[in-house]
């Protein structure tokens, strides 16, 4: 059966379901999945965490080198975000060079960490000019059922908060915690039906006509936005999803 009977399929029995005011998993249109957060997962790592979101399963590993600066940016280290999406995760995920899927992944992880100013970038220079810390971010998913964009936010930001700086084995002096300056977490919410539903699954994802992920910080200032398919938010519904971001945001924040 091809892939657009099932999504019709699936739409069908979605839509029944939210006309009633339910989702196929028994929560509420703003609850998220079920979260569980290990750190240290990868010995190998100078940080990492596996985070479960329902049955979405990804791992988040940093590592650090030492390497030249940006010309522009002479006095900051670097940062690098990679986001690995194979075959063995899902049907739906094909194997060779990195495809719009993971590329958007990996961009919308980026620009979280980096507009929310998640770690004092200027605390990874080395030589001013010279050398500084570049810091890549690798997402590999081991189990995908939807919400990549939340679960490898949650797994990045709880890999910082145990990653140490290999100063002393690199000949650059002693070694030292990540300097972390905020938590910025993501919430992502589609739209189905009218119909406002967060942290989705696979199958709510494949039906949904635009989606929406909003990161703030601690302080509840939103720091980035990410708008996905060929739907529309009224502002009304984009302001309904920062609100939501900003309270679940805070739950998460808790957990880490």
């Amino acid at each position: 059966m091809g892939k657009d009977v099932v999504a019709d399929l699936k739409r069908d029995y979605i839509s029944k379901l939210l006309a009633k005011g339910q989702r196929g998993d028994g929560r509420r249109f703003d609850e998220m999945r079920p979260l569980t957060i290990e750190t240290n997962f990868i010995g190998s790592a100078e940080g990492s965490a596996r985070v479960k979101l329902g049955n979405t399963d990804v791992v988040v590993g940093v590592k650090l080198i030492a390497g030249a600066p940006f010309p522009d940016t002479p006095d900051t280290g670097v940062l690098t975000t990679n986001a690995e999406l194979i075959p063995m995760a899902s049907d739906t995920f094909e194997a060779g060079p990195p495809d719009q899927e993971s590329i958007e992944v990996a961009r919308v992880i980026d620009r979280g960490i980096r507009e929310g100013h998640a770690v004092d970038m200027t605390k990874l220079c080395i030589v001013p000019g010279k050398e500084v810390w570049i810091m890549f971010v690798d997402v590999h998913v081991l189990d995908y059922d939807g919400n990549l964009f939340d679960a490898a936010n949650i797994g990045a930001n709880a890999a910082f908060k145990g990653t140490i700086v290999p100063a002393k084995r690199a000949g650059k002096g002693e070694d030292y915690p990540l300097p972390v300056l905020h938590q910025p977490i993501s919430i992502t919410a589609v739209k189905i039906d009218g119909k406002i539903l967060v942290d989705p699954t696979h199958d709510e994802e494949r039906v949904a006509d635009a989606r929406l992920t909003a990161a703030t910080i601690e302080t509840g200032n939103l720091c980035a936005m990410q708008k996905g398919l060929h739907g529309a938010f009224t502002m009304e519904e984009v302001f309904k999803v920062v609100e939501i971001s900003r309270r679940i945001g805070a739950e998460i924040r808790s957990k880490l």
